[in-house]
């Protein structure tokens, strides 16, 4: 047996039908859409409802939503601090030592334990990394944000009044 000689097996393969090529065989003159009627006429599209608001846009669209004023902070926690060595410890220094990234604002979060006194400056402070650098002995400084009210979303409606 040569490849030339091979043939799929008997009834594997059917022809397709040919609907609509006259009244002289099955699938004629309807051609299997049926009397009258929109489908019997033309394409309808996918998900069509006969002029009813189709389900797809009847769905709501928007989940939850993006708050404009939402103030995005860097964590920086105080195992990470102990880690790093540092005495005075504020922004520039974290981002000197790759810490945080440029012009981001900074958060410092209570995980972990400080071995000795270390004056912190940072934006923004959890209550019990306060707590904890007070009682290492520590100062903390909390940094003005760089903008006096949050700024509002671009675009918004009350901006352009």
């Amino acid at each position: 047996m040569k490849i030339h000689d091979l043939k799929p097996p008997e009834g594997s393969r059917t022809r397709r039908k040919r609907k609509g090529r006259g009244i002289g065989g099955k699938g004629g003159k309807t051609a299997g859409r049926g009397h009258k009627g929109q489908r019997a006429r033309g394409t309808v599209p996918v998900g069509f409802e006969g002029g009813q608001l189709p389900l797809q846009q009847r769905m709501p669209k928007l989940r939850g939503f993006n708050n404009p004023f939402r103030v995005e902070y860097q964590a920086i926690n105080l195992d990470t601090i102990a880690e790093s060595g540092l005495s005075d410890v504020s922004p520039e220094t974290l981002l000197e030592n790759g810490l945080v990234s440029k012009g981001a604002l900074v958060k410092v979060l209570g995980r972990g334990e400080l071995s000795g006194p270390v004056s912190v400056k940072a934006h923004a402070f959890s209550k019990s990394a306060e707590a904890a650098i007070t009682n290492a002995g520590g100062t903390v400084e909390k940094l003005p944000l760089p903008f006096k009210v949050r700024p509002a979303a671009k675009g918004n409606a009350l901006t352009n009044r």
